[in-house]
């Protein structure tokens, strides 16, 4: 398993990306993508929502079991990954690249901050 260093972590299990400024890529990481198997969809019906930190923000479907996703940070939700409509496999392939799921405008980028670093989530899930 890859625990990127350029990344924070959830207890969730998902990570966040810097992309710009106060915009972030958010998706699940390799020991989720894991535990779950191969992932056949991802649903996310809250584009353009502002939600806080902890709420549910979509679902991840894998052949046998279905999965909330649960925002890291406060934040609005601005786009769906729409390379997933076609390949939700890119999940399993390249969780921390190809396979992110959500844009994310954060409020407040110090949130992001006290989230978990690499090697804190590494420990977690041992």
């Amino acid at each position: 398993m890859s625990f990127p260093t350029d990344l924070k972590y959830t207890k969730e299990h998902e990570w966040v990306k810097l992309e710009s400024g106060n915009s972030f890529l958010v998706g699940i990481t390799d020991y989720a993508q894991r535990e779950l198997g191969d992932i056949v969809y991802v649903e996310v019906e809250t584009i353009g929502k502002t939600m806080e930190a902890g709420e549910v923000f979509g679902t991840v479907e894998a052949v046998k079991t279905v999965s909330d996703l649960f925002l890291p940070v406060d934040g609005t939700i601005a786009e769906l990954n729409p390379a997933l409509t076609q390949s939700p496999d890119l999940v399993n392939t390249d969780p921390y690249g190809k396979g992110w799921m959500i844009r994310l405008t954060v409020k407040d980028p110090a949130q992001v901050s006290r989230l978990l670093d690499a090697a804190a989530y590494e420990a977690m899930v041992g």
